[in-house]
């Protein structure tokens, strides 16, 4: 009698795990290209967001900015019982040895935490950028609207919040709005600064910078392609690290290259009319992004924007030239396509704050044998793991196999030399958490 009821329980398991999550779709559902079009307008209003513009009036520059971005999750918060928590994070910056800050100045940051009903301390950020620049830096008086660089990742961070805001999560998700990023990254870097100091445990960040250009300046006109960026392993990384990759491979391997894997894979599955393009660079060449502070502390962190930019349109003064339009105004933004991308980011956020945490001590043996072997912390909360792996050459994981509630396992027939591997957690409504690539080896 036993196993004709156990036999079913774990059929049910095995389907349950298999299946996609209503909710993530319901997500998708939810953001609205109106909302988003509404918030990038009132943005672009401001005149210039520059970091050193007017701070006193309540309708023009940075500070009448901030306050509006504050304003709005707060109100969210009200709708959603007071679920947000709302702040100003900052940081006081000097004209000495900074080469783009004109004045003194404090760069202040808006945060908003959901905090997770399980893991209150685990927290997935994303990112928009309040400010905007125009030719000059150094010019914090001209008008610069800003409506896609980067009034499009700021309103659908906000969005986003709207919509999460309506679930509860096991993971607490951090809704931001970043500062000084055109002046030299100095929101990350006090928000990184911030986190570190106060011991979270940082499951990625989602840095959106761009995310509302289709057409590019070479003409090509693309509405479901977008580019994740991620660097290949951590930048903090220890020379044994390093030495020990020589040998058992991980050059492409580090955390946030599996979070951009895992956003690819989300996307995929749930919004299969979108285009996930993975570059394996830590942002565009020689470039930099508001992820890259993070980074530099050793914690997961990617950056999500549009595939074809205009360069006409980023960092320009409002002119017309030889027939050419420069600058960056809101008839160049696509609200649909902004849409579309926030639901990535939310889609992503609410599946890995629904995870359990990811294995700990993930241990790969099977050196000259058949087969590959596996040893892993098990963790509070996961009702399986399953094991991943891939072609070296692969850039995703294209087989796994569910292994259950186990905290070891050997893959029979599958030789350890010729695919790279990695071990996730599953929890108890099918959401994984990132694959972590082994760190340790046995015999």
């Amino acid at each position: 009698m036993k196993k004709l009821i156990i036999l079913p329980l774990l059929l049910f398991a095995y389907i349950s795990l298999g299946q996609t999550n209503q909710k993530i779709y319901d997500i998708i559902d939810s953001v609205s290209a109106k909302r988003i079009e509404k918030d990038i307008q009132t943005l672009v209003n401001f005149g210039t967001r520059n970091t050193f513009s007017d701070t006193i009036s309540n309708t023009r520059g940075i500070g009448a900015a901030r306050r509006w971005i504050k304003s709005e999750f707060e109100s969210i918060s009200k709708n959603c019982n007071n679920c947000l928590d709302v702040f100003y994070q900052k940081d006081f910056v000097t004209k000495e040895g900074n080469r783009r800050v004109p004045h003194d100045a404090w760069v202040v940051n808006v945060v908003a935490i959901q905090k997770g009903t399980k893991y209150p301390n685990r927290y997935i950020i994303m990112s928009g950028d309040i400010d905007s620049r125009a030719s000059d830096t150094m010019d914090f008086t001209t008008d610069a609207p800003g409506a896609n660089d980067n009034a499009s990742g700021m309103a659908g961070t906000i969005e986003a919040a709207r919509v999460l805001s309506n679930y509860q999560f096991e993971s607490s998700i951090v809704y931001v709005g970043l500062s000084g990023e055109e002046q030299g990254l100095f929101g990350g870097s006090g928000l990184a600064k911030y986190a570190k100091e106060n011991n979270w445990d940082i499951i990625g960040i989602l840095n959106n910078d761009m995310i509302g250009n289709i057409k590019g300046v070479d003409g090509v006109i693309d509405n479901r392609t977008f580019r994740i960026f991620s660097e290949p392993v951590p930048a903090n990384e220890t020379e044994r690290e390093r030495q020990l990759r020589r040998f058992y491979g991980g050059e492409v391997d580090g955390i946030s290259r599996q979070l951009a894997r895992y956003v690819h894979k989300t996307v995929k599955t749930y919004m299969p009319e979108m285009n996930p393009m993975m570059v394996y660079r830590l942002d565009r060449f020689g470039r930099g992004g508001h992820h890259r502070p993070f980074n530099d502390l050793g914690f997961a962190g990617i950056r999500i924007m549009e595939a074809h930019e205009n360069y006409n349109q980023q960092h320009q003064d409002i002119r017309e030239e030889n027939g050419i339009k420069y600058g960056d105004v809101i008839e160049h933004v696509n609200f649909e396509y902004a849409k579309k991308l926030t639901a990535v980011n939310a889609i992503n956020m609410a599946s890995l704050a629904s995870a359990p945490p990811a294995p700990k001590n993930v241990a790969i043996g099977g050196i000259v044998e058949p087969s590959a072997k596996f040893k892993w912390d098990k963790v509070e909360g996961a009702v399986g793991y399953k094991i991943y792996w891939r072609d070296t050459t692969s850039p995703t994981w294209d087989y796994s196999r569910y292994v259950g509630d186990v905290s070891e396992f050997t893959l029979e027939g599958i030789v350890i030399d010729n695919f790279f591997f990695g071990i996730a957690t599953v929890g108890k409504d099918g959401f994984e958490s990132p694959v972590v690539f082994p760190n340790k080896v046995f015999r």
